[in-house]
């Protein structure tokens, strides 16, 4: 275990919490944070061998760094702002920040290019899967980055939490494409979600709708793996909160503004999540959504 550094993990919440277990699982180091004293205390007792550490400053001193937090935002308060700056200011220069949060592409630019000034390096790496792929350490990730040396350190580390590891490009690279792909689910699950309550006030068995829509063009992993269990039989319990789902399609509808596309799509779906966002709630499951699409005119 010696010849492997050491990693700072910040935010062990849902998935985080998995993905930090396969990080100690591979045999590397690992030092825990997160704003929870309460959270880091018990993933310590948990995980024999981790490490729970009081400020971002322990973290500081880890070669490898990741990040899994609600937003971009709060990445970079995390890293710049906290305690005094406790990160940046205690940080050793070849440092490694990998920000596997859903974040928005121009903010982690902006934030490479200000930890660079420290000789701290970032690359996001965001992921797809859900909570079940974070425990089965089976994400696919995404990484984006200017440094190709740093992507390689980080890549034994990403391999214990994804067994698909795609490289995208230049930093924030891996946050857009992110936001993309999440964009067309979010889409597909919109549309899913009108055509069954639809079919329901027709007088058709949603049951029945899905079924057909797995063996003809309808299909989507929403009605493979979604619908039935979480939307018709009301689990809601996929683990995906609805307000970050909302937040990754909005990321991608500014994107496309960003780049000067005409997307109405993306608008009109931004629109949709955030109607849905405010009607049922942040911390809702994404699959609540259709309680705030189940409108009469």
């Amino acid at each position: 275990m010696s010849d492997k550094p050491v990693v700072g993990f910040v935010g062990i919440g849902n998935m985080g919490w998995p993905m930090a277990a396969n990080v100690l699982k591979a045999g590397f180091a690992l030092k825990v944070f997160d704003t929870s004293p309460e959270q880091v205390g018990k993933f310590v007792a948990e995980h024999e061998g981790a490490v729970g550490a009081k400020s971002m400053s322990d973290i500081a001193a880890c070669e490898l760094v990741v990040t899994m937090l609600p937003t971009g935002q709060i990445v970079r308060e995390a890293l710049l702002e906290v305690e005094s700056s406790a990160f940046i200011s205690h940080a050793k220069s070849g440092t490694v920040v990998i920000d596997m949060s859903s974040s928005e592409p121009t903010g982690t630019q902006e934030l490479g290019a200000e930890l660079v000034k420290k000789g701290v390096t970032l690359i996001d790496a965001p992921v797809s899967g859900g909570v079940a792929k974070a425990i089965s350490g089976a994400l696919t990730i995404m990484i984006g980055g200017d440094d190709a040396a740093a992507i390689e350190k980080s890549k034994a580390v990403l391999a214990t939490m994804g067994e698909r590891l795609f490289e995208t490009g230049a930093l924030g690279n891996g946050h857009a494409v992110k936001a993309l792909n999440n964009y067309v689910a979010a889409t597909a699950f919109a549309a899913s979600s009108e055509a069954i309550l639809i079919a329901k006030r027709f007088g058709l068995d949603p049951h029945t709708l899905v079924d057909i829509m797995n063996v003809s063009t309808g299909k989507s992993f929403h009605t493979e793996v979604v619908l039935k269990d979480h939307v018709i039989d009301e689990k809601y319990a996929t683990g995906f909160q609805l307000g970050l789902l909302a937040k990754d399609v909005k990321i991608a509808a500014d994107l496309g503004k960003a780049v000067g596309l005409d997307a109405p799509v993306s608008r009109l779906i931004s629109q949709r999540w955030a109607d849905a966002l405010e009607t049922v709630g942040f911390t809702a499951d994404n699959t609540e959504a259709i309680k705030g699409w189940d409108k009469s005119l």
